[in-house]
Parts: structure tokens; sequence; C-alpha cells
């Protein structure tokens, strides 16, 4: 009793059907659109890592420092008010970092070890050793 393999239904599209939208879709696809794209997802997440509820630092700072580092490319690809839109964003995480970081708890810090006590050395008698 094997299985026979079903006709897709109607209105769903086959698998070739599939393929060839896929690669018109990439035909159409820019590299800058995905750029954008990009550093719209990276802003949103950073901005995610600075709240209080879900605050990560370091998730943060990198999450910037990603920004810092693709908008140059982005300059010359994107239109100017959109790489203008992106650099306030960058200014602003910035900021609510520095704000951040300065709330931080300060035992992420690590405490100073107190300095110790003018002590005597004791020698091998005090101890208890007989020498």
């Amino acid at each position: 009793m094997g299985e026979q393999e079903q006709p897709p239904e109607e209105g769903t599209p086959s698998e070739a059907e599939s393929a060839a939208r896929l690669e018109e879709e990439l035909k159409r696809l820019k590299i800058s659109d995905v750029l954008v794209q990009t550093l719209y997802t990276i802003s949103s997440l950073g901005y995610h890592k600075l709240g209080t509820e879900h605050r990560d630092l370091p998730q943060a700072r990198l999450a910037i420092d990603s920004l810092r580092a693709l908008l140059p490319v982005l300059n010359d690809a994107a239109p100017a008010e959109v790489v203008r839109d992106f650099e306030q964003v960058v200014a602003n995480m910035q900021l609510a970092y520095a704000a951040a970081a300065k709330e931080a708890p300060k035992a992420q810090e690590p405490e100073p070890k107190p300095e110790p006590e003018d002590l005597e050395p004791v020698d091998d008698e005090e101890l208890g050793g007989g020498g």
C-alpha cells in the first residue's frame, strides 16, 4: 500500500512556481534596501537592550558599534534623509547607553579591595612551630 503523491491543492503554488517567484524577487531586491532593513532591525534590538526590563549593555554597545560601522557604507546608496535619520538614531542610542551605564548597579563593577592593615610579620614560634 504505497502512498501516492497528492497533487498540490488548487491555488497553492508548486515548488517550481515558488522558486520562480523567489528568483524574480531577488532580481528586484537591492542591497541598499537590505542594509536599510538591517540597520532598522539592529537599532530596534539595540533600543530593546537599553530598556530597563531587558537591559544588556554589552549587546546595546554592539548594536551601536554595528550601526556606526554600516552607516558610512550606506551614505551613497540610500537617500540622504534615511542616512540622517539613522545618524540621529545612533546619537540617541549613545545618549541612552551613557544614561543606562550610569544607572548600572555597582555590583557589576569590581569592588576595590580594602587596603591591608599594618600587620607585623608572624614568625614560626608564634604559629606554634618550634624551630
